[in-house]
């Protein structure tokens, strides 16, 4: 007989709000504490002590308008947040400040979360929704120069950019960018040039989220049907549908692949969490806690194996936190 679901490890509870996002700092060494950021509809970035599973520090940057993304950048001092008042901010957190540093106005109204790609020390590249509704823009942090604004070929009717993906196949080769689309395609884009290389139609609906596996040139994306769908990406850089799997409950808001690309985690408008193997998508377990849509699942980055986590933060306002196949 399989073993039932675990419970959660911990349960995280004070945001007073739906939590939107979330993002691990575990990776350094100690005696640094592991630390989760979750970023929520109220319009505050909660740092969570993961020791004592409280709150450190709340931030207050985005005038009380929904947090959808918070990454930090190159240590757990330096914050990237971005908010439904169409501000990315960036903080300096280092010595107990709360100070954001720098802001770009995004003039975008969507809810797509912008990606961040470190190309070099203290230089990193973002994609953004850009104000125009079928664009992505990519700019240089911290300098905020434009590199490119991807726009899609005439008549191209792809709608509004959904979600957004950049990445590299190693240090110091071309970054690309996956986007997935209002009209349920996904697109790799040539950051350099400017130029969509491949699209792919891969749901029905708008592609809620995306996640890519660059060492196996594979991805996978979700949308509000019932499908996952699995693509890969061949040696001329052409995107093809790889399988599809079929979902109990439609809905899927985030895909997360953990880092050591084994198992992945998505976040489901059923409310449950579900796990599957990477390699052959294979369901491992259905997570079920939370009483209202899951919108949002991150892995941690600790570098032991054995103290991997895996968070979850709902619209009931809680963020539950479980120690899954942490020792495969």
């Amino acid at each position: 007989m399989a073993l039932p679901p675990p419970d959660p490890q911990f349960v995280l509870r004070g945001t007073s709000a739906a939590v939107h996002t979330l993002h691990f700092s575990c990776g350094a060494t100690e005696p640094d504490i592991p630390l989760l950021f979750s970023g929520s509809e109220n319009g505050l970035i909660h740092v969570w002590n993961l020791k004592t599973h409280r709150v450190d520090t709340a931030l207050d940057g985005h005038g009380r308008k929904s947090v959808c993304c918070v990454e930090t950048m190159g240590g757990k001092d330096r914050l990237l947040s971005q908010g439904r008042d169409q501000r990315i901010c960036l903080w300096d957190l280092a010595e107990g400040r709360t100070s954001v540093t720098d802001s770009v106005f995004t003039e975008h109204v969507g809810f797509c979360r912008c990606s961040l790609l470190k190309v070099a020390q203290g230089r990193w590249l973002m994609a953004m929704a850009a104000s125009s509704l079928e664009e992505v823009q990519i700019l240089e942090l911290p300098s905020k120069t434009s590199v490119c604004t991807l726009k899609p070929e005439v008549g191209a009717k792809l709608g509004m950019p959904m979600c957004l993906k950049l990445w590299q196949l190693s240090c110091g080769s071309q970054p690309v960018l996956l986007a997935g689309y209002e009209d349920g395609s996904v697109v790799l884009w040539n950051v350099s040039t400017g130029k969509a290389l491949s699209r792919l139609i891969c749901h029905q609906e708008p592609v809620m989220s995306l996640d890519f596996d660059s060492e196996k040139a594979k991805g996978i994306s979700g949308s509000s049907e019932k499908v996952l769908s699995i693509w890969r990406l061949n040696e001329q850089q052409n995107l093809q549908v790889y399988k599809t799997h079929e979902l109990v409950n439609a809905g899927i808001s985030d895909i997360t692949i953990r880092p050591d690309k084994k198992i992945l985690a998505t976040a489901g408008w059923d409310h449950r969490i579900r796990i599957f193997g990477w390699k052959k998508l294979k369901p491992l377990a259905v997570l079920d806690y939370h009483t209202a849509t899951v919108h949002c699942v991150s892995f941690s980055d600790h570098s032991n194996p054995r103290e991997r986590l895996l968070a979850a933060g709902s619209r009931d306002q809680r963020i539950s936190v479980w120690s899954i196949y942490a020792q495969t």
